[in-house]
């Protein structure tokens, strides 16, 4: 499926992921909302903590606003130690 296809996802992050080289849905989805938001941060280095749970939220079919209380600590963990 075309990334902008999927939850969450416009036509700027979906230039930003295929220019991480990944281009497609399977492709997200295999690699995972903190490997992709890696691929994303080196490309563009402001990429923000709402981007890491919009791929996410796109991993689990969902706008990222629906993301739940533990997954999004998890998150904000992971985010906090890349800086």
């Amino acid at each position: 499926m075309k990334l902008s296809k999927m939850p969450n996802i416009g036509t700027v992050l979906e230039k930003r992921l295929i220019e991480a080289g990944i281009d497609n849905s399977e492709q997200l989805k295999h690699t995972g909302s903190k490997d992709a938001f890696i691929r994303v941060k080196i490309i563009e280095h402001d990429t923000c903590f709402s981007t890491l749970c919009t791929l996410e939220g796109t991993i689990q079919g969902i706008r990222w606003h629906y993301l739940n209380d533990d997954k999004k600590e998890e998150l904000r963990k992971f985010f906090d130690a890349m800086k």
